[in-house]
């Protein structure tokens, strides 16, 4: 059985996935958990990501963290393939998989029965140019134009995003949201369980959730990365852009701080409307004492 966990920022995704891998071990059925979370791909970007430590993931066998070098471009395409080798794996053993995360596209690419169209190096190149040439917001109103849906669920900053978008438009001739996953059909049975939490309680704890971030050590995590050259989507994570902006004397600390909790509030936002697509969810109340056997009573049915 695929058990999935999903959730907007904040939601506490980790620590539901760790009591079910706990649970079930103790009821004789091994547990094996799967990330999908895309900035939890790379090796060193632990604070921002709030990735678990080893020694807080309870023994439970962990998957998909640490993958990529800081240099590498995390590629959605190759998440899919990845993670489903890592699933056939696990129930290879006898376990049960649990795909936890909240970066919405690289779970439905998991679980929905989705082929990515190629791509098209001539179209990607020269689009690749327009975006350093122009910068992300123009490629966004570019976008707008021809897959206003498409725009609005990438946002105007990711430009990594805008380009891949914008490439399949071209390519295919029809908007780019039109081949992304959906309730259609899954990849193989599974159980879905999202939590949730009220607006006016998740922002005062994404909040602070960054606030913690600085205290944590942030900066110096972002200072140790730099000399590496980060690639693109690395060097554009929330939290770590602008911790590279306060290390370059662009921003003051709380400045930094101040923008991260806006953007990490809209990304949030965008996982709650991602996530509502799904017909298949369970919805679950992040702060309910009685989650646990809610989903655990979900998995029985």
């Amino acid at each position: 059985m695929l058990i999935v966990v999903v959730g907007a920022t904040g939601t506490g995704k980790s620590g539901l996935s760790l009591d079910l891998a706990e649970s079930l071990t103790a009821q004789g059925q091994p547990v094996e958990i799967v990330n999908a979370d895309a900035m939890q791909l790379y090796r060193g970007m632990d604070i921002g990501t709030a990735k678990l430590p080893l020694d807080e993931r309870r023994g439970i066998p962990h998957h998909m963290l640490d993958v990529l070098d800081v240099r590498d471009e995390a590629s959605v395409a190759d998440y899919q393939t990845d993670a489903r080798q890592a699933i056939a794996a696990i129930e290879s053993r006898g376990a049960w998989p649990i795909l936890v995360g909240g970066s919405g596209l690289y779970v439905s690419s998991v679980i929905y029965d989705f082929r990515f169209p190629g791509t098209d190096p001539e179209i990607r190149e020269r689009l690749e140019a327009d975006l350093v040439r122009v910068g992300p917001g123009l490629m966004h109103r570019r976008l707008v134009a021809v897959d206003p849906a498409a725009a609005a669920a990438i946002g105007p900053s990711n430009g990594r995003r805008l380009v891949r978008a914008l490439e399949v438009v071209e390519m295919t001739g029809e908007p780019f949201g039109a081949g992304l996953p959906g309730d259609e059909a899954l990849w193989r049975p599974a159980t879905i369980l999202g939590l949730r939490a009220p607006r006016d309680e998740l922002v005062p704890l994404l909040d602070a959730r960054v606030e913690q971030m600085w205290q944590h050590g942030i900066v110096d995590e972002m200072a140790a990365l730099l000399p590496r050259e980060l690639g693109i989507t690395a060097s554009r994570a929330i939290g770590y852009a602008q911790a590279a902006a306060q290390l370059r004397g662009e921003m003051t600390e709380r400045e930094a701080v101040e923008q991260t909790q806006l953007f990490t509030r809209k990304y949030a936002r965008r996982q709650v409307s991602w996530f509502r697509r799904y017909d298949a969810i369970h919805w679950l109340d992040y702060d309910d004492p009685q989650r646990l056997p809610s989903a655990l009573d979900r998995l029985a049915r």
